[in-house]
């Protein structure tokens, strides 16, 4: 895309190909993450995954706060040929990585074997993972509360043509988004990654609810009311919101890697993970067919707030699935020992 790309079919492919490279490293780095995290404690596991996803949303704040301006100031072109530089930083990183190889059938593959029985191999050893109570029930909670409807694409549009929000400010609410993000992270990783999976999901799904139906202020224009403009109303709240959203979505990481079983890491988490993000395609589905039943429009917005008030409430629908989730298992001083000589 820095070269030769000159049509939308190019364009297309040229992503498509990237984002197939970084899924593919994506899901190794997954897999060696779960195989640290394996025996380790809650706290341990948490404190892995807060480390990925806080060098991501490190990431993302340097992106959101350079890429605009050396767009400006250099071209498209230019900025995709710098980027284009990162993954090799990668890849000649990875040969620091010190791995064991793995013989025999834990690795689902016989010698002599063709692609197709190699393939059928690995599906067998997956599903028999899958099928497993302890991998299948919380794999099902997951999915279900990443199921339920949003109301995002309805409010980008009252945001972009209700309230004149410009791709501007849009990028400064981004910018503050990733902040949050790496807030959301620490704030896991400094509070909650010792709680209870079940009381974390619990509380903050309940406090989540209640923070969603601010959007309701801005939506009938009462945070007016209260001397707060639009604009600075809708970066507090997509800062609260997000600093949420990210601490609760960690616990999601951390029993994911937990419940992986050992010879499947990479291969499991990933399917754990497109299941999740499923979910929430799922949601953004239903939350498109409530947004039609609505009437809501990007040029009618009068049951809007009725909307947000919907899908937030929609959100307590799987805390009575709760016990699908392994039970609770506070960190124990042996456990605190084994974080302390890891470091």
């Amino acid at each position: 895309m820095a070269t030769f790309v000159d049509s939308k079919y190019s364009a297309a492919f040229s992503i498509l190909i990237g984002s197939l490279s970084v899924a593919f490293s994506d899901v190794v780095v997954d897999s060696m993450v779960v195989e640290r995290a394996r025996g380790e404690s809650q706290s341990m596991s948490g404190s892995l995954q807060s480390l990925c996803w806080g060098s991501s949303a490190f990431g993302g704040i340097v992106s959101a706060y350079f890429s605009g301006s050396l767009v400006e100031a250099y071209g498209v072109r230019f900025v995709f040929g710098a980027t284009s530089l990162l993954p090799l930083i990668t890849s000649a990183v990875s040969v620091l990585v010190k791995e064991q190889p793995v013989q025999g059938p834990a690795r689902g593959v016989s010698l002599g074997n063709g692609f197709i029985e190699s393939s059928k191999n690995n599906f067998t050893q997956l599903w028999g993972a899958v099928k497993q109570p302890s991998v299948l029930l919380p794999t099902l909670f997951i999915f279900l509360w990443q199921a339920t409807p949003h109301s995002d694409s309805a409010m980008f549009f009252f945001t972009t043509n209700k309230l004149g929000f410009t791709p501007e400010f849009l990028g400064r609410v981004k910018l503050v988004t990733s902040v949050a993000s790496l807030i959301g992270v620490g704030l896991y990783n400094g509070f909650l990654k010792k709680v209870p999976l079940r009381k974390i999901f619990l509380v903050m799904t309940l406090i989540g609810t209640a923070l969603g139906m601010t959007q309701v202020l801005l939506v009938t224009g009462l945070n007016r009311q209260f001397g707060i403009s639009d604009e600075w109303f809708a970066i507090g709240d997509s800062l609260i919101i997000t600093v949420l959203g990210q601490a609760s979505f960690m616990p999601v990481l951390v029993l994911a890697a937990r419940i992986c079983p050992q010879g499947m890491e990479a291969t499991l988490f990933a399917t754990l993970m497109s299941i999740s993000n499923g979910g929430s395609v799922l949601g953004g589905l239903i939350g498109a067919g409530l947004t039609q039943v609505f009437g809501v429009t990007k040029d009618r917005f009068d049951n809007l707030a009725f909307l947000i008030i919907l899908c937030n409430l929609s959100s307590l629908l799987p805390l009575p699935l709760l016990g699908l989730l392994p039970g609770d298992e506070p960190d124990t001083k042996d456990n605190t020992d084994i974080e302390m000589k890891s470091n």
